[in-house]
Formats: structure tokens, C-alpha cells, sequence
């Protein structure tokens, strides 16, 4: 059917349309309430001749120019066609879609009231109890903050106290008032409780407390100890109050902000009873300045709370007006069962927030790490990358043989290496190529679920470029992908750091830098990691794998950094090896 007969056939209905290009390559994917309206929208149809709308943006031009197809999933609501949307968007990262990040949980405190003698403790899931006080969420600090007050205040430091009925050492060292062999009623350690619950409520009182004692043990020459409080003090100050807003009406608010130049930042900030808690933020990469903020703050807040319960919140504080707020509200009455506006004000304390928060955003921007982005760009403008290659996902196997095969994802986003995102794999194959098969199938599955990055970097040349093309192309996903591969000196691989001119390709390139390039450096950093990441997994496989073997796990570890590898100590005569144990330290 041609491309006018399709977009003539869309029902008047709601749900979510998908373009694709002549590949079958996902441009992009958007919901409507009336389908049929909303694709029209982007063409101009005279006869069987389909042409973009004259008022869509020069991007959106480009893009429609590209459709080859398009389908259409019809939904029971908007509702329902907006979380389609956010799911699709994420599972296949269109060309065209601004991708924002996945948010985390962040974590609470709660205190549970119903026991005898009541704990901190730290929590991502929230229950519906009014015997449990919740304090939060807090974005980072928090074992910090809950170590300080266990420190200050003798509470029961461990869930396993009261079970031994046995006073042990935090007793002795009067962390704890025992409890466990009763020799502190409910009623007086109620009023300890009230101790800690005064600090979660007020974590300034707790930091001048620390502030104190840190310059008590700097003037008493006790550096060491002095150092370590400063560092905590410093990550505890990180879920004080950003500013001096403290406002007298005890407000439960979420502000959210966005702030757009070359790139974008969404600020977070978090009021509870009157006070801001903490805030957090994350970059919005795009490649265009046509950025719908309208979908960006939908897609935002479907991320965040998919995650959050809003837990004793009011409203939710934009700079916009959102077309979606009623939809958003829906979602919210139906996973949450209740209700929570999404406000734009226009004056007195609400607007103060958001100015807050515009004013952190533009703070963040001012002060970010312009050299690493502009390192990007010369990335994709080299290698003629589709995506500004913000989040990279670096892939790297290790073997014996054919034995103890193992494969690594290891993860760069916003200028560092996430290492709760690195990923270790337990692979069948018994060569390089089904080994790094399985390794990016077995990523490529889990796209639902963990979206794509923009950039796969894979150790390997021309065979892994095209194993990665396949399973890409499969998946109908838009990932760039780029492999690095060792420069030979007398048919040997060259791993001397900073001295190696190692061959960078693409599906359509093969590239040699200088040395002393930063980009190559660069790439360099991201494949050597993978591999230092992948090398150890091999070796911790590889030694509990060694049932049979003569030596103890000790000698072995020995053996390892006397030898370097297993397979020099594989073919190393026994005479010599115990001769090494014995000199050995």
C-alpha cells in the first residue's frame, strides 16, 4: 500500500503511530488522541504525492521526507496510548524521539512505630501503613545521614540486637542502651526515637553537631579523623536545604525544570512540610533546538513516578502548562489511588519554587564540563555518528581456550563510568565471534527493559562490526556502533597505553589517529576498562573453576601475579612452578 493510502486508512482513534524508514528503521513514535488527525498533521497529500506540512520544523522535514511506512497500535484511552508511548520510546530509541534517561528509585527512611523498640532504616518501597513515617526521598548522603545519627543517638544499631537477648558491644561502647536485656523501658526509648526523628526533620542541627566536633579533632591534631568527618559532612550537606527557602505552610511539593541551551538539564527539587529535602538533576541530550518542552515534561514525569511513589505529595510544579495534565492525572489516580495536581504558577510562594529550580538548571549548565562535550562532538562529527554519543555501553569477552567464557557490558554516561550498571555474563560460545554473538543478543533482549545507550563500542574489527549490525538491525533499534581493535606490530597485538594507534571502524569506515588524539585516548580509556572489568570476572570464573587443580586457591593467586595469565602457567613445567611457590612471598 503507498505511503497516501496508509495515512488516508488511520482510523479516527487513540493510540500510538510509528514511522519507519525503507529498512524498517524506527524515525519515531507518538501518541494522539484522534490518530488519523495527528499523522495528517505532518503531511500534505495532493493526489498520491505526500509532502511534509509546510509548518513542521526543518528536523521534522528531514524526518518525514525519510517515512517509507507507518503502523498504528489503537488503544482504550490516552491514558493508556501516553504509557504505550514512554514504553516504545525507551525500548526502541527512534532516531527522531528525544530519549530521557530512566530515572532510579530513590530511597527512604522509615521508622516503624509498631515495634517495641523502633529503627532506621532504608527503603526504595513504599507501604501504606500509618505505623511507618517515611523521611525523603534523598538522591545521595543517605547512609551517611543514618550512620551520623546511629553514632549520636543509642538506638538499636542492628536488626539482629534484640534477637540475642544479650547485650554486645555497641553497649560496651554506650551505642546502644540494651534493650535486648531490658535495661531501658519502651517509654524512655521513645524518647531516644524522638532524639533521631528530630534530626531527620532538621539534618542542619546534625551537621553543626559534626561541623563541631570536626574542628575539635582537626585543633587536637587528629587529621586523619578530622578528614573522614569533613568528607561525610560534605556528602550530608547534599540532602540539606539547597537554599534558605524555608516556608512557613507546611507545602508537599515536586518541582520540576528544564533549562535548555546546546543541551538541556531537568532539575528536580523535593518540599516536604514546608522545607526543601534535596534535589537532583540529569542531562537531556539532542542533537536539534526544535525541542517540544511539552514532551520532555510528559516524558519526565511518566520516568519519574513509573519509579517513585509520591509518597505525602500535594502538587506537582511545572514552568508550563502541560496538554497532557489531565492524562497525567490519570495515571497518577490510577497507580497511586490518589489524587495529585500538576500546577503552573504564576505567583507568591509556588513561583518562587520554580524560579528555584529554573535558576539551579541554569547554574548546572553554566558550570558543566564543556571540554567533555565538546569531545563527543568531534566523535560523532569523525566517525559520522547519527546519535551524540552520550551514554556508551562498551562490550569486551575473555576466555581459555574455549573454557570459563565469560563476557562484560561496562556503561560511560555523563562523563564517567556507571559501575551499577556494568553487567557480567556467563557465555556458551567457545570462540570470540558466538561469544560476542550472545553477548550483544543477550543485551539486545533486555531493550525493553534496560533501554539502548547510543553507542555500542566493541573490542574486536570488521567481523564484530557486522555481528553488531545484525542484531541492531533486528531489533529495529537506532544505536551507533563502533569497534576498536589492536594495532599489530609483527602480527602481535600492541597494548602499550598511550602508544598504540588502534584501528577504529564503523559500518562504512575504517579510521588510524594520531597516538596522542584525544578521541582515540579516549576510546582507548572506555575498551580498557571493559577489558580490565571482563579480565578480572575471567580470573575469579577461572579459579573457582579449578577443582582438579594441585595448588590451593592461594597458590594460585599467587601463581597468577607471578606468571600473569593461566595459560603461562598452564604450560609451565611443574619443576619450575614449585621452584616459583617456594620464592614466592
Amino acid at each position: 500500500m503507498k505511503l497516501a493510502d496508509i495515512i488516508r486508512h488511520i482510523p479516527h482513534k487513540s493510540g500510538v503511530y510509528q514511522y519507519f524508514d525503507k529498512d524498517y528503521k524506527i524515525l519515531y513514535i507518538g501518541k494522539a488522541k484522534d490518530l488519523n488527525k495527528r499523522v495528517r498533521s505532518y503531511f500534505s497529500i495532493n493526489n498520491n504525492l505526500v509532502l511534509p506540512n509546510l509548518n513542521v520544523s526543518p528536523r521534522i522535514k528531514l524526518m518525514i521526507k525519510q517515512i517509507f511506512d507507518i503502523k498504528i497500535i489503537i488503544t482504550d484511552s490516552e491514558q493508556d496510548a501516553l504509557i504505550l508511548e514512554n514504553s516504545l520510546i525507551k525500548q526502541l530509541k527512534p532516531k527522531y524521539n528525544i530519549l530521557l534517561r530512566d530515572d532510579k528509585t530513590y530511597p527512604y527512611i522509615v521508622v516503624d512505630k509498631s515495634k517495641d523498640f523502633p529503627r532506621l532504616e532504608v527503603v526504595r518501597k513504599i507501604i501504606n501503613d500509618k505505623n511507618l513515617i517515611y523521611f525523603g526521598p534523598y538522591s545521595s548522603g543517605i547512609k551517611e545521614f543514618v550512620d551520623s545519627i546511629y553514632e549520636l543517638v543509642p538506638l538499636v544499631q542492628r536488626n539482629s540486637c534484640l534477637s540475642q537477648k544479650k547485650a554486645c558491644l555497641f553497649y560496651q561502647i554506650k551505642r546502644c542502651l540494651a534493650p535486648c536485656e531490658g535495661k531501658i523501658t519502651k517509654k524512655d526509648y521513645e524518647l531516644i526515637l524522638q532524639d533521631a526523628l528530630n534530626f531527620l526533620s532538621n539534618p542542619s542541627k546534625l551537621l553543626k553537631i559534626l561541623n563541631d566536633k570536626m574542628l575539635f579533632l582537626a585543633n587536637s591534631l587528629r587529621f586523619e579523623e578530622a578528614n573522614k568527618l569533613k568528607s561525610r559532612i560534605q556528602k550530608l550537606k547534599q540532602i540539606t536545604n539547597i537554599s534558605t527557602i524555608d516556608l512557613a505552610k507546611l507545602y508537599n511539593f515536586d518541582i520540576f525544570a528544564i533549562v535548555s541551551t546546546h543541551r538541556s538539564v531537568l532539575v528536580k527539587i523535593f518540599m516536604r512540610d514546608g522545607k526543601v529535602t534535596f534535589s537532583d538533576y540529569y542531562f537531556i541530550n539532542h542533537n536539534e533546538n526544535d525541542i517540544e518542552l511539552d514532551y520532555l515534561y510528559t516524558q519526565a514525569l511518566i520516568n519519574h513516578y513509573k519509579h517513585n511513589n509520591p509518597l505525602n505529595l500535594d502538587s506537582i510544579l511545572l514552568p508550563i502548562t502541560l496538554e497532557n495534565t489531565r492524562n497525567l492525572q490519570e495515571f497518577f489516580l490510577i497507580h497511586f489511588n490518589k489524587k495529585i495536581k500538576i500546577e503552573c504558577p504564576k505567583s507568591g510562594d509556588k513561583k518562587r519554587l520554580i524560579t528555584l529550580a529554573i535558576n539551579n538548571a541554569k547554574n548546572i549548565l553554566e558550570n558543566n564540563n564543556s571540554d567533555d562535550n565538546n569531545l563527543l562532538f568531534l566523535l560523532k562529527s569523525l566517525l559520522r555518528l547519527e546519535n551524540l554519543p552520550n551514554r556508551i555501553e562498551i562490550f569486551d569477552t575473555s576466555h581459555h581456550q574455549g573454557s570459563d567464557c565469560v563476557g562484560v557490558k561496562v556503561v560511560f554516561s555523563d562523563g564517567e563510568f556507571i559501575k551499577d550498571s556494568y553487567k557480567k555474563y556467563l557465555l556458551e560460545g567457545r570462540d570470540e565471534y558466538s561469544q560476542m554473538q550472545e553477548l550483544l543478543s543477550r543485551r539486545a533482549n533486555r531493550f525493553d527493559i534496560d533501554s539502548p545507550p547510543d553507542l555500542w563500542l566493541i573490542d574486536g574489527g570488521k567481523a564484530q562490526i557486522n555481528i553488531a549490525k545484525d542484531i541492531i538491525d533486528s531489533s529495529c533499534v537506532n544505536i551507533d556502533i563502533v569497534a576498536i581493535s589492536k594495532e599489530k606490530i609483527n602480527h602481535r597485538a600492541y597494548r602499550s597505553k598511550g602508544g598504540a594507534r588502534d584501528i577504529l571502524r564503523t559500518k562504512d569506515l575504517e579510521i588510524r589517529l594520531e597516538k596522542n588524539d584525544n578521541r582515540l585516548l579516549f576510546l582507548q580509556k572506555l575498551r580498557d576498562e571493559a577489558h580490565r572489568f571482563a579480565i578480572t570476572f575471567h580470573r575469579k570464573k577461572k579459579l573457582g573453576s579449578i577443582k582438579n587443580s594441585p595448588y590451593s586457591q592461594a597458590q594460585l593467586k599467587k601463581l597468577l601475579n607471578y606468571f600473569g595469565s593461566f595459560e603461562v602457567i598452564s604450560s609451565t613445567p611443574k619443576e619450575i612452578i614449585k621452584e616459583a611457590l617456594k620464592n614466592i612471598k
